[in-house]
């Protein structure tokens, strides 16, 4: 038995020394201000403040400034090349753009980045995202490989070049529509116990950025009214955004197939609805801008009752058939 324990801890040791060794790095970064909005005329300059902070182990990053591109829900995608007139540059004497340096465990580095509007710069809206990302640890020879692992951190800049500081601010409604269950020509139909899913979609046409505000109103045919919110959101320019009213829209789709799930809507109603209701959403672009106006029409059916009342009445006329023979 001793012999075999020996030979079993030495193959065990064995194979310990031909394990590669994995190195793991916890990493974890933040940045503030997470948003900045800002408007520069031609010819000017500002300078920003932002604290970077690691959470984590040790680590080498680099800052960095790209433009973005806004998504219909949204989000971003973050372009690969530079563009734009605008330039940017780090006002620190240790630490330029793009260039690594060393953040220890709970250290803060504030980097001091300018932003330069060149003369001439043609008005309209411009897109930035100021990040901090992390370099992989490079692999250790002999010890095998490690996990390389990266984290990013970005803030979003939006620079609005303007000469006479007047915006421009047009917009329209792309989509204001109900997500019915059935539909028969032009008819929206629910049960009456259905979630009413709601969709608005605007679109800024203008070469600003806008934030919207407004609200949502559900009127029923019997004198019923109610009132829904529109949330501030910014819709950049040349791009649209489905708005989103409260209460929110968001709701537990896991392992759910309604139709509200299968897309992001921007009001779900709740409540028991029968007969034909009107929908109506009044959407301005900021105070003293133009209000945008749009509706829509359902029509609610107490459609499992009729369905279980049809049943009823077909068994029953099965059962009285049968009785008279």
């Amino acid at each position: 038995m001793t012999l075999l324990a020996l030979f079993t801890l030495s193959a065990f040791f064995a194979l310990l020394a031909t394990c590669p060794a994995v190195f793991a790095q916890q990493l974890s970064l933040s940045i503030y201000p997470p948003h900045l909005e800002t408007i520069i005329k031609s010819g000017k300059s500002i300078l920003v403040g932002y604290t970077i902070q690691n959470l984590g182990d040790p680590v080498v990053i680099g800052a960095n400034v790209l433009p973005f591109t806004p998504k219909e829900d949204g989000g971003i995608v973050i372009q690969e090349e530079f563009s734009g007139p605008v330039r940017f540059s780090l006002d620190n004497s240790n630490i330029q753009l793009a260039q690594p340096f060393f953040l220890n465990t709970k250290q803060s580095q504030q980097l001091l980045l300018r932003i330069r509007l060149p003369e001439g710069a043609p008005q309209g809206d411009y897109y930035y995202t100021f990040f901090v990302e992390s370099e992989p640890p490079p692999s250790l020879e002999g010890r095998g490989p490690s996990t390389r692992s990266q984290a990013r951190v970005g803030s979003n800049i939006l620079i609005t070049v303007t000469g006479n500081g007047v915006l421009d601010t047009k917009g329209k409604v792309t989509l204001f529509d109900v997500l019915p269950r059935f539909k028969l020509g032009n008819l929206r139909i629910f049960d009456t116990g259905d979630k009413i899913p709601v969709v608005l979609i605007v679109r800024n046409e203008g070469k600003n950025f806008v934030q919207t505000g407004g609200r949502i109103v559900l009127k029923g045919n019997f004198g019923e009214k109610a009132t829904y919110d529109i949330l501030p959101l910014n819709i950049l320019a040349d791009s649209q955004r489905v708005l989103a009213a409260t209460p929110s829209a968001e709701v537990d789709c896991e392992g759910h197939r309604a139709v509200y799930c299968q897309r992001p809507v921007s009001l779900l109603v709740s409540g028991f609805f029968i007969g034909k209701y009107n929908l109506s959403a009044d959407i301005n672009f900021g105070e003293g801008t133009p209000i945008i106006t749009a509706s829509t029409t359902f029509l609610a059916i107490p459609i499992k009752f009729l369905l279980g009342l049809l049943l009823i009445l077909v068994v029953a006329r099965i059962l009285i058939r049968k009785s008279r023979k």
